[in-house]
């Protein structure tokens, strides 16, 4: 899979900005495309990772109780 493109997303973040009538130069927006940027590689940072890793835990018990595995990050993109 290709690396993320961080300059590309801050430069479509820009467009966007412009496209609603903002003004990406503003004081208050000045830093907004990196702050996207960096929360799509953060989101996205599993594209690149092979699930086999993290799928590895399987329950042998006998049993049919829930297991309650905390402070996992999860993200859901529609």
């Amino acid at each position: 899979m290709q690396q993320m493109n961080v300059q590309q997303i801050e430069q479509a973040v820009r467009l966007i900005l412009e496209a609603i009538g903002e003004d990406p130069n503003r004081e208050g927006l000045l830093d907004t495309p990196k702050r996207v940027a960096k929360m799509y590689a953060e989101v996205f940072s599993g594209l690149t990772e092979d699930p086999k890793v993290h799928l590895q835990t399987v329950f042998s018990e006998d049993h049919e109780e829930l297991v309650l595995v905390k402070d996992i990050p999860f993200y859901s993109m529609c």
